[in-house]
């Protein structure tokens, strides 16, 4: 069943960018499904892409027995589902980021505790 407006559905989007302190950047791991939804953070926009995997995911993730594990330098990525390789030492802008762009990673032979992709 299809919905269909009765009239014009105009509206100010009240999650632009102007309404945050940085643009916001959705982040998810790939295979582990202890954090079942990417999260969302306000980045600033020259954040080094680097400092992701070193300052700004272990806060995130650094719990999970995977995360000291990983291998950086093989990791996939993946920018509003399609592959994608970003350079660490370019910015977050530099890389092509914007607000509200979603970026995932999979982390190749870690699949979650004991494979379970949890």
């Amino acid at each position: 069943m299809s919905v269909v407006a009765i009239a014009p559905y105009e509206f100010t989007p009240r999650d632009v960018r102007e309404n945050f302190p940085a643009p916001l950047l959705y982040i998810g791991w790939e295979d582990h499904l202890m954090f079942c939804a990417p999260v969302c953070l306000p980045l600033p926009p020259d954040t080094p892409f680097g400092a992701m995997s070193a300052a700004v995911l272990p806060g995130i993730y650094g719990y999970h027995p995977d995360f000291a594990r990983i291998d950086w330098a093989r990791a996939e990525w993946k920018k509003n589902g399609q592959p994608w390789t970003p350079d660490p030492a370019k910015s977050l802008a530099e890389n092509g980021l914007v607000h509200k762009d979603a970026i995932r990673f999979r982390t190749p032979g870690l699949t979650g505790i004991k494979g379970s992709f949890s």
